[in-house]
């Protein structure tokens, strides 16, 4: 199929991010010292869960940043026989568009709760005998196959799940004979006394708990795409476009504000927190002023100056942008840039806190008697012990950020419209709150889906602070 692939400033920045920690595992792997805390990580069931949790939020960030443009409809063998080159569509799709199109192109009428076969609110429906009578009207694509939604509705869905979750565990007991096959060769033992292994959570790594949460997972995966191709299974939003799909998409729009923005916060953070501790003086003077100063501004008002700037900006030379998820993706890293030099000050001063700490014990002052230049000591002595703080921070950073994007999209300077994320989800969805009967279904799907990143990633965190913490690894 003929498609022009088109690359968003963030998708590069993603991809650019995937490679760094493709390269920095590689680097792990010849360095004993961090090899030993990662083993630690590697052994934990906590860990082994949330990470389960991560790459699926991850996996689903990926296929919705390959990005590409389709050809119109009327490039026909006209065109081609002249020799004309191909028009592309100026709407741009993902590889998650294309696996959720039905999810996508079933659009009803307006709101319509999960599950449900009819439209939310009333409308007047005029009878063959001329009179009008108020009634729930039919959906156009939710429960359409149901001659009698009232009655079939509960034992379809009841049949569905059962279906689904038959599925499921067929292709979890595939993968857990393909995983036990692999570590059964790897480790030159029986395919039998491996599973066993498995089954009683005797190996190093806990693959147990990996395979049970990937089983619970895939039930929701494999449940909700079967489901979804009969039903809105979180209903639809003002305009009839369908909640779990626009769930789906603000997946990428959470990861990356959570993961650019702290790229644009670290080396700010680590470098000057570490500076103002270690070198002291004048160095320390200047740092503290910057930072100091930079708090002392109003973040929202700040974020507002910089996204109504550009607004401006993009609105004067619309010639720049080709199509509108251009200037859209523009709005999301400018929005990561301003909240990365909005947020550092906090690690920075948490970090110079430590150095001044550390500068004084003795290995330190050892090293400085003995010659050893700044740079070094700070590279051997200084970052590994304040490694765990910077950990802890970036976690507890990116939950905010998450959740700050929300609060910036009710005030009206957070993403573009145009894009899918959950700070949107819940501005448009905060106005109905107060209707009788309430619509809550928007509020409740960002809630989830942010619910689970956020625990996944603090459960996650908590056991690689305690795995690069020194003084944990001493006790």
């Amino acid at each position: 199929m003929d498609f022009l692939p088109v690359v968003l400033p963030t998708d590069g920045l993603i991809f650019l991010l995937l490679v760094t920690v493709m390269v920095f595992a590689v680097y792990v792997r010849g360095k004993e010292h961090l090899r030993a805390p990662w083993r630690e990580v590697k052994r934990s069931r906590m860990a082994a869960a949330a990470l389960v949790v991560l790459l699926t939020y991850a996996l689903i960030g990926l296929l919705d940043s390959l990005h590409f443009r389709l050809p119109l409809a009327d490039n026909g063998a006209a065109k081609m026989e002249a020799g004309t080159e191909t028009e592309y569509s100026t709407e741009v799709l993902s590889l998650l568009d294309v696996m959720a199109a039905p999810l996508r192109a079933r659009v009803e009428k307006t709101y319509s709760a999960p599950f449900s076969a009819y439209l939310f609110a009333r409308e007047t429906e005029q009878r063959a005998d001329g009179t009008e009578v108020r009634v729930f009207p039919r959906l156009k694509y939710g429960g359409r196959h149901l001659q009698d939604p009232e009655n079939e509705r509960a034992a379809d869905i009841l049949v569905a799940s059962a279906r689904a979750v038959a599925i499921s565990l067929l292709i979890w007991l595939g993968v857990c004979a393909a995983l036990a096959g692999l570590l059964a060769r790897r480790e030159r033992v029986s395919f039998s006394t491996m599973l066993r292994r498995i089954l009683r959570g005797e190996t190093e790594t806990p693959w147990r708990v990996v395979l049970l949460t990937f089983f619970i997972i895939l039930v929701v995966a494999v449940w909700a795409a079967v489901l979804s191709l009969k039903y809105h299974i979180l209903g639809t939003d003002k305009v009839g476009q369908d909640v779990f799909y626009q769930a789906l998409k603000s997946i990428r729009t959470g990861l990356v504000i959570g993961t650019l923005t702290t790229l644009v916060m670290l080396p700010f953070a680590v470098l000057l927190g570490i500076m103002a501790g270690y070198f002291r003086g004048v160095a320390d003077d200047i740092i503290q002023y910057v930072y100091t100063t930079l708090s002392s501004i109003p973040g929202v008002l700040l974020i507002a100056a910089a996204i109504l700037s550009l607004q401006v900006y993009i609105t004067n030379h619309p010639e720049q942008f080709d199509t509108l998820a251009e200037r859209a993706d523009l709005r999301l890293l400018f929005l990561c840039v301003i909240l990365g030099i909005t947020s550092w000050t906090g690690l920075c001063r948490l970090l110079r806190g430590e150095t001044l700490k550390l500068r004084e014990m003795e290995y330190i002052q050892a090293a400085q008697a003995f010659g050893v230049g700044h740079s070094k000591i700070i590279r051997r002595h200084i970052l590994p012990n304040v490694m765990h703080i910077v950990l802890i921070s970036v976690v507890l950073d990116f939950s905010g950020l998450v959740l700050a994007e929300a609060v910036l999209s009710y005030v009206g300077v957070g993403v573009d419209p145009s894009t899918h994320s959950w700070g949107n989800m819940i501005n448009g969805a905060r106005l109905e709150m107060a209707r009788d009967p309430m619509v809550w279904w928007s509020l409740c799907a960002a809630f989830v889906f942010m619910f689970t990143l956020v625990l996944a990633a603090n459960l996650f965190s908590d056991v690689v602070r305690d795995a690069f913490d020194p003084r944990l690894r001493k006790q």
